[in-house]
């Protein structure tokens, strides 16, 4: 057998793959680009370890580790995509690119204004006013020191 016609194959399936990781915006369509590329591989193992004819078939066994190792992928992958799909509505690579940028900003405010109320707590605290700080006192209610004598 000629090395030639399996190693070609696999070459284009390989580059089917990889233009489908970086072409495709669809999450699950590039895990199944990704699948494309393993499975490329796995046919270049089958194919040098028949052109050496290896009395181990070590070509054969690595397929199969890979096989395993493949399933376990697409099942993880597919799993996140699924749990992406059912938190931000969408599957699409840009979006999620979108939204992880907003959120971070949003948890950059949010550690902000965090740091402002500890710090006006703190300076309440200091200035002996920890039971008002942050309240509006109306003549007609009791602060702490009245309500405990």
């Amino acid at each position: 057998m000629h090395l030639a016609y399996p190693a070609v194959l696999a070459a284009l399936l390989f580059c089917t793959g990889l233009y489908g990781v970086l072409a495709r915006r669809n999450a699950i369509l590039v895990l199944m680009s990704v699948e494309l590329m393993l499975n490329a591989v796995n046919l270049n193992l089958v194919a040098f370890d028949v052109w050496l004819r290896d009395t181990l078939h070590s070509g054969q066994a690595l397929t199969l580790f890979t096989i395993a190792i493949a399933a376990a992928e697409i099942g993880i992958g597919l799993a996140i995509v699924l749990a992406v799909y059912r938190n931000r509505g969408s599957s699409d690579i840009d979006r999620l690119r979108d939204t992880a940028e907003t959120d971070a900003a949003d948890a950059e405010i949010d550690t902000a204004d965090a740091a402002h109320a500890a710090s006006v707590s703190a300076d309440a605290e200091s200035h002996g006013r920890a039971g008002t700080a942050g309240k509006s006192t109306n003549a007609g209610t009791t602060t702490n020191a009245e309500a405990t004598s």
